[in-house]
């Protein structure tokens, strides 16, 4: 077992190495901060899929799903494992915690690491709910966020972009230097060109997740009442050009016609539902390389403070309404909006307000800095607290397998 003490390494906001210890406890500390728990005896609960599990609100609609609602199932995500020269890839160790955290509540939930877009892993986590959990799913939640998808039919594999439609884009954007001291420069952004657009929307829309309940209900696995909830992201008018008018928007806007057809299919076929959430603002591996999201999350932060809603606070309302202990609220577009506390009107103008004000020389009064760089930080591991991370930590942690209910491997010294 390789044990070593691990510092960040890192361009940017992309990290290149990631923190056992660090990983397990921030799983650790979501468990804690999501609210209530599920009353269940051991074996019992609902099943669930969760397709893209191990990072952002997907890794927060895991937890809170087995903390308030009990699920019991299959977590689906693609990681790299560690190598000789290499720690794995952050999400590789948050699901070891996760596993664990399952483990000691009594919920049996399998992990698989693989490719979500592929019909192979559609058949495989097909075959484990038949096999293990009696031939029933009552609940599946798609969380995938993805530079690429080879689609089964054609072989032909998609490419996503992040442009604005139209015209170029000319928008603020927060940097930190390699001493982490910030600059808000501006960034001029191409507009989308040939099939940009159709790309992005066949990796980002709703196509794979309507073909998951497609392979899915044509094994008879939707169980009466099945639910089924895409999770999204609209944002501020300040990142719109970028975000909900570019190509991802485009693509959001493809996930959310998908939902409305799913849920007259699914209606009709197991009386079930088909929504999208979209979710508040929050610092995640994916939206850090969106241009502008960095500096409008830090301002946010700082017009917010600790008003800002963690994801699995959001994501344990989001089970609360699938699962019915609370009511089903929509919008006028079928969507379940977890995001009312980051648009409400005050607080996008004093966002906007600060947005015009920031410089490189105002930005350390007006966003919250500090928080930002650790959130990152954390998305790998590091900056976590309790963590010592001048011990050396185990780095080979194996991946959880569907028939091991062990305890984790890490050696860490938590404070």
């Amino acid at each position: 077992m390789s044990e070593r003490v691990l510092t960040p390494r890192h361009r940017g906001f992309l990290f290149l190495n990631s923190h056992p210890a660090g990983c397990e406890r921030l799983v650790a500390d979501m468990w804690q901060a999501c609210p209530g728990s599920a009353e269940l005896p051991e074996g019992a609960g609902p099943v669930a899929l969760i397709i893209g599990s191990s990072a952002g609100y997907g890794l927060a609609a895991t937890v809170a799903g087995l903390k308030r609602a009990g699920i019991r199932g299959i977590a689906v995500s693609y990681e790299k494992a560690p190598t000789g020269r290499r720690t794995a890839t952050a999400g590789w160790y948050r699901t070891a915690a996760t596993a664990d955290i399952a483990r000691a509540a009594g919920r049996d939930l399998v992990f698989l690491n693989g490719d979500a877009f592929s019909d192979a892993m559609k058949d495989r986590v097909a075959d484990l709910i038949e096999q293990r959990f009696g031939g029933r799913l009552d609940y599946l939640v798609y969380s995938v966020a993805a530079p690429r998808r080879t689609d089964p039919d054609t072989g032909g594999t998609y490419a996503s972009v992040l442009k604005p439609i139209g015209r170029a884009n000319r928008t603020k954007t927060l940097v930190f230097d390699d001493q982490g001291v910030p600059e808000v420069r501006e960034v001029e952004t191409g507009p989308a060109e040939g099939d940009d657009v159709e790309q992005t929307v066949a990796v980002m829309g709703g196509a794979d997740w309507e073909r998951w309940i497609d392979r899915l209900a044509g094994r008879g696995l939707l169980g009466e009442g099945f639910a089924t909830a895409a999770l999204s992201y609209i944002g501020s008018p300040l990142t719109a050009a970028i975000y909900r008018q570019g190509t991802i928007g485009a693509a959001k806007v493809h996930l959310e016609a998908t939902a409305r057809t799913l849920d007259e299919r699914l209606g009709k076929a197991v009386g079930g539902r088909a929504v999208t959430s979209v979710n508040g603002a929050a610092v995640t591996q994916s939206s850090t390389a969106v241009p502008g999201i960095a500096l409008y999350t830090g301002l946010l932060r700082g017009v917010l403070g600790a008003g800002m809603v963690p994801p699995v606070r959001q994501l344990a309302a989001l089970w609360d309404q699938l699962t019915g202990a609370a009511p089903l609220v929509l919008d006028d577009e079928g969507r379940i909006r977890l995001d009312t506390w980051e648009l409400a009107e005050d607080v996008q103008a004093a966002v906007a307000e600060r947005w015009e004000a920031a410089t490189t020389d105002t930005i350390a009064g007006l966003a919250d800095l500090d928080w930002f760089r650790a959130e990152v930080r954390r998305l790998y591991g590091f900056s976590v607290p309790g963590v010592d991370y001048s011990a050396a930590v185990a780095t080979d942690v194996p991946w959880p397998g569907p028939g091991v209910w062990s305890g984790s491997l890490m050696r860490a010294r938590i404070r």
